[in-house]
């Protein structure tokens, strides 16, 4: 068993005895880095990443979920396990980042298979959100005689998650709030638009654009800027284009007369049923003061150039009481800070 650990690079090698704890934590993060190869084509399914241990520490298979359509994460591990090991299966831990599936959709359900493999034990990141799993995953599991563990690294599964899983729990897209200012807070100059990116962090934008299903602007910045709104400087799918516009809608039926809050909400139902799971929004400070006032937002991410100063233009958006900083990064003389909900 050491061997084999110190070939993976274990960081438990070593330790004379292992708590389960660590040995649970130490796989799962091994999911999570196979569940991270499907971030592009997963979508609109959740990135999950599986692993199968023996007995004895060694890794049988692994696998993750590569493209909507096809085989899931465990599919792919059990695919992988070698003929001459599969006898090692009934005294085996599979290792999931997200509870098996217990529904029929573009393929069979993934509790069933693990079921059917006779595995001793399954340790499951997080419970999957989805109406169709909700915990029918795990208990046809444990009625099956097999031993669950669900919640190890729940936090990080959560998180690589938090597109599919707010889109599922809030019926709407997960939100990143996204502006860049000048170091005395303006977003232009007096009205004028003006390069605050530097060529390294316009690349991390498009970077995200790349990872995320739509981006938002309103009439005056799509006017003004004529934005493209693409991934040309990242490898990527370009998002969807909206413009919030009232003489050009963005989709049919959009009813400008309730108001900025019930507009915004006829925008997140179209995308919820459109499975839309996430939503940059890069407008002007009115569009961006329309969300925080809606109270739409997961995430704001602001990009500051700390030497560039202008003497007035359109100030930036207040950042609402509820935030809690979560990176602070420096490219260039340029910081990005981003914050989530506190």
């Amino acid at each position: 068993m050491e061997q084999n650990n110190i070939s993976l690079g274990n960081p438990l090698a070593g330790k004379p005895s292992p708590s389960q704890q660590e040995i649970d934590e130490h796989f799962m993060r091994r999911c999570l880095q196979l569940a991270k190869n499907g971030r592009q084509n997963a979508k609109p399914n959740p990135m999950v990443g599986a692993v199968i241990v023996s007995e004895d520490g060694r890794i049988l298979g692994e696998g993750y979920h590569v493209r909507c359509g096809e085989g899931h994460a465990e599919v792919n591990a059990f695919a992988s396990v070698k003929p001459e090991d599969e006898h090692l299966l009934a005294g085996a831990t599979i290792y999931v980042s997200l509870e098996p599936c217990s529904h029929y959709g573009k393929t069979p359900p993934c509790a069933d298979l693990i079921v059917s493999k006779r595995v001793k034990r399954c340790v499951c990141g997080c419970v999957d959100p989805f109406a169709k799993v909700q915990g029918r995953g795990i208990q046809k599991i444990r009625e099956a005689g097999i031993e669950v563990t669900v919640g190890v690294l729940e936090s990080e599964c959560l998180e690589l998650n938090k597109r599919f899983i707010t889109y599922n729990t809030h019926q709407r897209p997960y939100i990143i709030l996204k502006w860049a200012q000048t170091a005395n807070g303006f977003l232009d100059n007096e009205g004028k638009g003006m390069a605050v990116s530097s060529a390294f962090t316009k690349m991390l934008s498009h970077k995200l654009r790349a990872e995320n299903d739509a981006i938002l602007v309103g009439r005056v910045t799509d006017e003004r800027d004529h934005s493209q709104l693409n991934v040309r400087d990242w490898y990527g799918k370009n998002p969807v284009r909206l413009v919030i516009d009232r003489h050009h809608p963005c989709f049919e039926g959009l009813d400008f007369s309730k108001g900025n809050e019930a507009v915004l909400r006829q925008i997140m139902s179209f995308l919820y049923i459109n499975k839309v799971q996430s939503l940059i929004v890069e407008g002007g400070a009115i569009t961006h003061q329309s969300f925080l006032d809606a109270g739409l937002w997961d995430e704001i991410r602001i990009e500051t150039a700390t030497a560039k100063f202008v003497k007035t233009g359109t100030e930036a958006p207040r950042l609402p009481r509820d935030v809690k900083p979560i990176s602070h990064e420096e490219y260039d003389g340029n910081v990005i800070d981003t914050y989530e909900r506190a």
